[in-house]
């Protein structure tokens, strides 16, 4: 969804944006900034934790819980709960699920669970990007909101063919949506990649990428098989190459079809009228089209616990 002009996107009575990037670069911080009454939040990632893997992850956690005892008598008995209570601004039971490859005694994954449950993660970031499009409608027809801010994974360059102009994911996106790519600065980046290695966290990786880089690990650290490697040390090899494999495509996806704005802009937003004029200063610096691509949308969409952000 691209604007005719500034203008275009202010005078939209159903706005609807999405934000894309490096993990920690402000995406879910400045939906806080938006009010709640006229704004739903969608968390891609918050719609894959509950509706696509919400299974997986309760199941997951019954089986630890099953290691103990006493709870697996009680669990047997039917006389406990054991499920999820991941949040929007609280996703650590799917960074859980996700997990790390390496040795089990250390918490890692075996390679076999391990890209298996890469694969389930790929399909359901895929199907909860499709779901952008009925949530639209959703959000404005069920609950009344007249925007919609949709806060996408770290991840979504992976699951998307910037090659391939009837790419499903991109299509959904473009059709229901102005995308907006949130740009790290070099300082930024190399303090995200700092942190990712002094505290490593889960990663979902591209197939290819992950094989090619496990292999080279294998052999750098004298290793025989992947579950003798110590899961956090393998998430700090892979980092930096990760995270620097995909800036440049995040820039491409905005180049061809949204915009892109700076984290220090979005850092400096503090209400609604901030977001709408940073927004509006990126479609002014976006070369324009010879032809408008955008029309107002139709109504919204999207569905909840609470009616401001994603559930079911």
């Amino acid at each position: 969804m691209l604007f005719a002009s500034p203008q275009d996107y202010l005078d939209s009575p159903h706005k609807a944006v999405t934000l894309f990037g490096m993990s920690g670069v402000g995406k879910t911080t400045v939906t806080e900034k938006l009010p709640k009454q006229s704004w739903f939040h969608y968390s891609v990632d918050y719609r894959i934790g509950t509706r696509y893997l919400g299974e997986e992850i309760n199941d997951m956690m019954k089986r630890l819980a099953m290691r103990d005892a006493t709870l697996a008598r009680l669990l047997r008995a039917d006389a406990i709960y054991i499920g999820s209570n991941i949040q929007i601004d609280n996703l650590a039971p799917l960074s859980t699920y996700v997990g790390k490859v390496g040795n089990p005694e250390l918490g890692g994954l075996t390679l076999a669970e391990f890209k298996r449950r890469q694969a389930l993660h790929r399909q359901a970031e895929i199907q909860s990007v499709l779901d952008i499009t009925s949530f639209r409608a959703k959000a404005d027809e069920i609950y009344g909101y007249p925007h919609m801010l949709i806060d996408s994974s770290g991840s979504l360059v992976e699951v998307i063919d910037l090659d391939d102009p009837h790419d499903p994911v991109v299509t959904a996106l473009v059709a229901s949506s102005a995308l907006v790519y949130i740009e790290a600065s070099e300082d930024l980046m190399a303090e995200i990649v700092a942190r990712g290695i002094a505290s490593p966290k889960p990663m979902y990786y591209p197939a290819a990428f992950f094989d090619e880089a496990l292999a080279r690990y294998l052999v750098q650290e004298g290793l025989e098989h992947p579950e003798q490697i110590v899961p956090d040390r393998f998430v700090a090899f892979a980092l930096a190459e990760l995270m620097g494999n995909r800036a440049p495509r995040y820039r491409r996806l905005a180049e061809q079809h949204g915009y892109i704005v700076t984290a220090d802009e979005v850092a400096a937003v503090q209400s609604e009228a901030d977001f709408n004029a940073m927004i509006a200063t990126a479609i002014a610096r976006r070369p324009q089209p010879a032809t408008p691509v955008h029309d107002a949308p139709a109504s919204p969409t999207a569905s909840s616990h609470s009616p401001s952000t994603l559930a079911v």
